[in-house]
């Protein structure tokens, strides 16, 4: 039986330096990061990242600060969204910029260390916006890589 896409993708990213990075990620910011390794679908990949954003209660931050890193192996498709509250302060070309620096690392198979570096740069814009407040900051959402759920 063939293993699939999202599989292989899945025993090669390193899930502890992953999650070990969004942890330092929200040490610096009140945002959220997100990490979403997606199974084949049919259709636009945009609409489903949208979807499994709303899934994943990217919108319930306080700030609408969330960023979801969301990826479809098989595709070979990725998008990176981010929730109204940092969107209104970095515009559209830090996303671009973002997706530009997975796709670079994309393409050398370097996944863990593309989602690392994109990661690490979304969060330098959210320390800007959204700096850590350790006497009102809340860990809102899970750390961990979502493998699982309909989008």
């Amino acid at each position: 039986m063939a293993i699939s896409h999202r599989r292989k993708l899945l025993q090669r990213l390193d899930g502890e330096r992953i999650r070990e990075t969004i942890l330092e990620a929200e040490k610096r910011t009140s945002g959220e990061v997100r990490v979403s390794v997606a199974p084949f679908f049919w259709g636009r990949v945009r609409p489903v990242a949208e979807r499994a954003f709303r899934r994943l209660g990217m919108e319930n931050t306080r700030q609408r600060n969330g960023i979801l890193f969301f990826i479809v192996p098989a595709r070979k498709r990725f998008v990176v969204l981010g929730d109204e509250g940092i969107h209104a302060q970095v515009g559209q070309d830090f996303w671009d910029g973002i997706a530009a620096g997975l796709a670079e690392h994309f393409r050398k198979g370097e996944f863990t260390e593309g989602l690392i570096a994109g990661i690490r740069a979304a969060a330098d814009s959210l320390a800007v916006h959204f700096p850590y407040e350790p006497a009102t900051d809340v860990n809102e959402l899970p750390d961990d890589i979502d493998t699982g759920g309909k989008t």
